[in-house]
């Protein structure tokens, strides 16, 4: 087996419903990117796709943008209880599709969200739970979150994290967006970097050591600089006195990276995923393909993914892992 931990999909009345409340123009705007995946909406399509790769199962998560991003605290969490009840459902229906779901969370308002991390695991099911590497411009090491990684850490079950920024976020401070697509294929790497960085010099994980966080798209920047950080971090704190921002770390900077989990999902590319592989280990290494996003509505993905898996010069053994060990511990499958 095959367990792709990060599959997206919009589910119908949730589609309808975060649509409807994310206010006028809402769904005009984003008709179009829809329209173009219809794997997200189409489980016909998402099922002909997975028949070309029946040793695939995958683990269900709700495409963005983030529910708590686009609609009032109120209205995202009414819009994630019916995401997680339809997940739960297609997990049901599907067990020979879908091994499992992570949660959807209205991440405005953390006692709702306490409340339906608990009612997802719980009474549905579920094996885990998405956020977003901010909360509306909050870093996730803001305190109001603490609760929440205290409960995913006594839940022991994974964290996937997942990178947010639109092209409304400009490259250079004399424009007013983003063009080239630099927001999503530089952007994103970056901002899973950031949010690792607040993570694990902010306090979170010196708190919460047991949390699993599984990191979208190979671990964002770290493992290709993480030379760099090590230099960086000993000349200015050690040479030049530079101050850890008020924090009290017991370990080496690349000691708290490693502790994050990364996945496969850079669309093939084997040298990049020795890359990850070779900072993570391959214990800390899980299989995803961010299906369907691709031009042949998730044939793609696929077809250039598990190949580049198959080719990294490892062992059988560690192979087997980030197919489908790794993924069946993490989130006790």
């Amino acid at each position: 087996m095959i367990i792709d931990v990060f599959a997206h999909l919009l589910t119908p009345r949730y589609l309808h419903e975060r649509n409807t409340r994310a206010g006028a123009g809402f769904g005009t705007q984003y008709a179009k990117y829809w329209r173009a995946n219809p794997g997200l909406t189409d489980l016909d399509i998402r099922f002909r796709v997975m028949d070309q790769y029946p040793e695939v199962r995958q683990i269900l998560t709700i495409a963005g943008p983030n529910v708590e991003s686009i609609t009032k605290p109120a209205d995202a969490v009414e819009c994630a209880r019916i995401a997680n009840d339809e997940m739960a459902e297609l997990v049901a229906k599907h067990p020979d599709r879908f091994i499992a779901a992570c949660a959807c969370l209205p991440m405005t308002d953390v006692e709702a969200t306490l409340g339906e991390i608990r009612r997802a695991i719980d009474q549905l099911g579920f094996k885990g739970i998405e956020i977003f590497t901010d909360i509306n411009g909050k870093p996730l090491d803001a305190p109001e979150f603490v609760p929440i990684f205290d409960l995913m850490q006594a839940y022991d079950l994974p964290i996937l994290l997942h990178p947010r920024r639109t092209n409304s976020t400009p490259d250079y401070s004399t424009e007013d967006r983003s063009k080239f697509l630099v927001y999503t294929n530089f952007g994103w790497p970056f901002e899973s970097s950031a949010a690792m960085a607040r993570l694990a010099f902010g306090g979170v994980l010196e708190r919460f050591p047991g949390l699993k966080i599984i990191t979208h798209h190979a671990g964002g920047l770290i493992p290709f600089f993480h030379k760099r950080i090590e230099l960086s971090w000993d000349f200015n704190v050690e040479r030049m006195g530079y101050q850890t921002d008020g924090q009290t770390l017991s370990r080496a900077p690349l000691e708290y990276y490693r502790m994050f989990y990364c996945d496969t999902a850079i669309q093939g590319n084997t040298p990049a995923l020795m890359c990850a592989l070779e900072f993570f280990g391959a214990d800390h290494m899980v299989f995803a393909t961010d299906t369907p996003y691709d031009n042949e509505l998730g044939t793609r993905v696929y077809r250039e993914t598990i190949p580049a898996v198959d080719a990294m010069p490892i062992s059988n053994a560690d192979r087997r892992k980030i197919f489908e060990g790794n993924a069946r511990r993490l989130f006790k499958l």
